[in-house]
């Protein structure tokens, strides 16, 4: 509530509400008055109400705004600190709540399963329920409910090496199933539909803002922070980058987040091809982006960047100025800093006029970054009054008139039942089943299968719960990214043998679940080193033993990758001698990604699998292995033999070489565990009646393939039928996947029940990249189709072809404009907000096709001209700022803030885009007060923003001893001699310079007792 007085003070002031103090000498009393200030108003559009506040500032304070942790309040304009490093991967558990350094781990927020865990969950419903759950906890916790609600989630990088340290932080190796599900994340944490949209209910605000990391190619922690990851443009296109295309597609999030590592030499922090050609130009993503924290740093600091326009390595200035011309908007400017960032570099950088990769470091990019990021503050309702945002009443409603705490004074109360039910329901469709075999009876022959348990309602029932993480003294480990769990919180932790007691004896009273320890040495994975031969003793003794395995930050980590799959310690013999103890026994693995079977493939009778599973994940497991859940986890990855079978870890290459078999399911060549997409059932499903829509289309065409699935089995449960496509015509040296998902659902099935899914395919969804055209390009020939279990070739359970025939006909997708006024390519301007009067503008119109070929203006010395018979039209919503005239030229006619759109129209299709413009702007950018000292001369300076330059001046009645100058150059010295009399002055200041709104600001002039200090600037 606080936030809102201090806007509400701003906006009065700015309207004049100081002409109450005695203003009859300064002339008429409407004098002091003027218009509500744009950015506070919320008729503009969010873009162009940050126009107006840009316009505002200085360079120095839109310097200071650009940097993450975090920029100062301007107390004058009513701009909060905010702080931009916030993260949610998982759940909310880090906000930026000082003014420097790194996001604070914040206590009792409620922790969902992994990011790998939900991506075994094949479940896009499931994703946006849970993201909706974590945006409602963001609000929630979030200093007033209203600031610092961008979060660094959710990580799309892709799982393409089991070794890497945050495996446990992404979704799969695949892009198809990875975009499929976070961009659900994206939508519920935005509070979007899941089709992308905001509802009509949220009234135009996002609930928070959702960060696409890490981009690009960005999964070796051994040199993520200096190291560069080469490969070739198909590579990039199809398989690095291709996430972020489609989710930026689907959901439109926020905000992105470059890496630390060179992509072919050049530091994604700089990259104009990754942040500008590619995601913003060829993607169509309108946010920011915002560095790694301290990417800009290691620019410098790692890479000792030498781009070919610099006589030497790039130093704290040229670093700023490549990073921020290619289109890095933040500076995330903590965790592996120098005394440098954007705030303290970019004024000095601009006066520098450094040559870059896109033109001449100026003003410009400044602009056009600051416009960005305070869009993005603007559409979370910072600026607007309590009531008109959905959200905050939400939240408020929520806590019942607290404030949340960060510390266990909060009690857990953001740790709801309705959320602790999502961990749970996340939690319990993670699991993945790999094995369920019959056990074998004692005269030898084979009985039920030994999942799920059967347990008796009356009478003796033992189980055994062995593992030191089936119970862990030291605490649930939660993953990378977790809040703290303080005394609240961990009454919400759940354990498997807690949950699995609880469960147990829930259904016979009598029963007796006991905790054996296995394995002894420590409390973290490393440090597991001996076998507890006591509880091997014990195990012969239990009806079922269930044993849990697992990893935690000692095996892997950010910056620590696995430099082995084995499991950690002595864990692998713990399950080979329970097993040979109890043939009973069940095997579950919680860790970090994949891990080295070995023999326990096979000798494990019943073996389940999920990455770290979250709060709920006892009661998880309990619910699946007594049947109360039918396991549907889906693996979201390879499940490789060995690790010994791997390219090394900084081998950013996907297909196979002469020394290498290839990387994930589309491409590796070697022996596998389990298979991408493998995952068993209590259930059995069967598949029937595959039809196509047709046997032949264009590259224009679409494809839709029908199958019935039937539950065969005696109980309820659900499977995701996968669709494939191969191409089976290509030879060998075109190095075609051997083949790629291109769809899936998951269907809920009762006994008997069966159901037909659909999957509808676009033929140019199954292009390839051409890197000779640069586009991508559909081959011609009949390629398969296969409804699978999963990505093995013995899961195929229906298949069909189609021919493919014909070239992609072009048609716009992606239009983006760089606007600039007559003179700036000589200036070596790539793009401006602020622009001349009379001037006309050029709009550097790109226009990306659907298959990614670009047309227009690019970046500096790459313009390919827009093809012959494409139309271009464009409106104004503001004629007599900007004119449209029947030539089709833009031109700048008066001053005020316009919106430019334009529309492209080609073969049929178009495409729009929109641009804002301040033409002509002038604004005060001092505060309107200065304090003298009785007795001591001293002076204040009036600044402006003005194209052309302001002339300034000032009425009312100023005491004998201070005089007001205007120098000449857009500012005016107010000086004191120090013979005025104590007492306070209020006067107006008039700023005008013929072509722009003519401003007037009150200001009031205090001469205090000499204990009071001058402000100055």
């Amino acid at each position: 509530m606080r936030r809102w007085t201090s806007i509400a003070a701003v906006a009065a002031l700015s309207a004049g509400a100081l002409s109450a103090v005695a203003f009859g000498a300064a002339g008429p009393a409407t004098a002091a008055k003027k218009a509500e200030p744009i950015y506070l108003n919320a008729k503009y559009s969010p873009v162009e109400r940050a126009t107006d506040l840009v316009s505002r500032m200085t360079i120095a304070e839109k310097a200071a705004q650009m940097d993450s942790s975090r920029p100062p309040a301007i107390s004058r304009l009513g701009v909060a600190a905010w702080g931009w490093w916030n993260e949610s991967n998982h759940g909310v558990n880090a906000l930026t709540l000082t003014p420097k350094g790194n996001a604070t781990t914040l206590t009792n927020t409620t922790s969902y399963p992994s990011d790998l865990s939900l991506g075994s969950t094949w479940n896009r419903n499931l994703v946006y329920q849970e993201a909706g759950q974590i945006g409602d906890e963001a609000r929630d916790v979030a200093p007033f409910n209203t600031e610092n609600l961008d979060f660094y989630a959710p990580t799309v990088n892709l799982t393409r090496d089991p070794r890497w340290g945050r495996n446990d932080e992404s979704w799969s190796e695949d892009p198809t199933l990875t975009a499929a599900l976070a961009s659900q994340y994206v939508d519920g944490l935005q509070g979007q539909t899941q089709n992308g949209v905001l509802p009509k209910s949220a009234d135009g605000y996002y609930k928070a803002i959702a960060t696409l990391k890490h981009y690009a190619a960005n999964n070796s922690e051994v040199n993520r922070r200096d190291g560069t990851s080469n490969m070739d443009q198909r590579t990039l296109r199809e398989y690095y980058t291709a996430q972020f295309a489609s989710i930026i597609n689907q959901s439109h999030p926020g905000s992105i987040m470059s890496s630390y590592n060179e992509v072919n030499g050049v530091p994604a922090a700089a990259s104009v091809q990754l942040m500008d050609t590619l995601a913003r130009q060829t993607f169509g993503f309108n946010g920011y982006f915002t560095s790694d924290c301290d990417a800009i740093y290691e620019i410098q600091a790692g890479h000792h960047y030498q781009p070919p326009q610099a006589s030497a390595p790039l130093d704290q200035y040229g670093r700023t100025a490549f990073a921020n011309s290619a289109g890095e908007d933040l500076d995330c400017n903590a965790g592996y800093a120098d005394q440098y960032n954007y705030g303290n570099t970019i004024p000095t950088a601009l006066g520098q006029h450094i040559q870059t990769a896109t033109d001449v470091y100026n003003q410009g990019d400044v602009d056009t970054s600051v416009v960005r990021l305070f869009t993005a503050r603007i559409e979370t309702g910072e600026f607007d009054g309590e009531g008109s945002v959905p959200w905050v009443q939400a939240a408020r409603t929520r806590l019942g008139g607290k404030t949340w705490v960060d510390s266990d004074a909060n009690n857990a109360e953001t740790e709801t039942p309705d959320r602790l039910a999502q961990a749970r329901q996340s939690a319990d469709q993670s699991i993945t089943l790999l094995n369920n075999n019959k056990t074998t009876k004692a005269n030898g022959k084979p009985g039920a299968k030994l999942l799920p348990l059967k347990v008796p309602s009356t009478g003796a029932y033992k189980i055994a719960v062995m593992g030191y993480f089936a119970h862990p003294s030291g605490g649930l480990f939660l993953g990378g990214y977790s809040s703290i769990q303080g005394p609240s919180g961990q009454t919400h932790n759940v354990d498997t043998y807690q949950g699995l007691k609880s469960a147990v004896q829930a259904i016979n009273p009598d029963a007796t679940v006991d905790f054996l320890p296995g394995v002894t040495g420590g409390t973290t994975a490393s440090t597991l080193t001996t076998v507890d031969q006591n509880s091997i003793n014990a195990a012969k003794n239990y009806d079922a033993v269930v044993v849990v395995a697992g990893t935690d930050n000692t095996t892997s980590s950010e910056d620590h990758d696995r430099s082995t799959l084995d499991l950690p310690g002595a864990q692998s013999s713990m399950i080979s001698q329970a097993e040979a103890a109890n043939p009973n026994t069940v095997v579950y693995l919680e860790t970090v990604g994949q891990v080295n079977l070995g023999s326990l493939q096979q000798s494990s009778p019943a073996l389940l699998w999920s990455s770290y599973n979250g709060q709920e994940q006892g009661n998880a497991i309990a619910d699946v292995l007594l049947g109360k859940v039918n396991p549907s986890g889906h693996l979201p990855f390879d499940w490789y033999s060995s690790d010994s079978n791997l390219p090394a870890i900084t081998d950013y290459t996907i297909r196979p070489t002469a020394t290498t078999q290839g990387r994930t399911y589309q491409y590796y060549t070697g022996p596998v565990s389990y298979p991408f997409g493998y995952g068993q059932s209590y259930s059995k499903f069967g598949y029937s009646d595959i039809t196509l829509n047709r046997n032949a289309v264009t590259a224009d065409g679409t494809i839709t393939v029908k199958a019935k699935v039937k539950n065969n089995g005696t109980q309820a449960g659900s499977t995701v039928p996968q669709l494939y496509v191969t191409t089976p015509f290509e030879p060998a040296s075109a190095q075609r996947p051997i083949k790629r998902l291109e769809g899936f659902q998951r269907v809920t099935l009762n006994p008997g029940q069966a159901k037909t899914v659909t999957f509808k395919v676009k033929a140019s969804q199954l292009a390839f990249f051409n890197e000779k055209a640069n586009k991508y390009v559909v081959d011609p020939g009949r390629y398969g189709l296969q409804v699978s279990s999963s990505s093995a070739a013995s899961d195929v359970q229906l298949h069909t072809a189609v021919k493919i025939s014909g070239r992609i006909s072009q048609t716009p997708t992606v239009l983006t404009a760089k606007p600039i006024e007559t003179g700036d390519k000589a200036r070596q301007v790539a793009q401006r907000v602020m622009v001349d009067i009379n001037t006309t503008i050029n709009p550097q119109l790109t226009v990306s096709m659907n298959d990614q070929t670009l047309y227009g203006y690019v970046t500096k010395g790459q313009s390919k001209p827009l093809p012959a018979g494409l139309k271009v039209s464009y409106t104004s919503d503001r004629s007599k700022v900007v004119r449209i005239t029947k030539q089709n030229a833009i031109k700048a006619v008066g001053s005020g803030i316009a919106t430019v759109t334009a529309t492209v129209r080609y073969h049929g299709g178009s495409a729009t885009t929109s641009f804002t413009v301040d033409v002509a702007p002038l604004q005060i950018t001092s505060d309107a007060a200065a304090t003298f000292p009785v007795g001591t001369a001293a002076s204040y300076t009036v600044t402006t923003t003005a194209m052309p330059t302001a002339k300034l001046r000032e009425s009312g009645s100023l005491p004998a001893g201070i005089t007001f100058t205007d120098n000449g150059d857009g500012t005016a010295t107010i000086a004191s001699t120090g013979a005025a009399p104590a007492g306070t002055y209020p006067v107006i200041i008039t700023a005008k310079n013929g072509v722009s709104r003519t401003v007037r600001e009150a200001f009031v002039i205090t001469v205090a007792a000499p204990a009071s200090t001058t402000t100055s600037h």
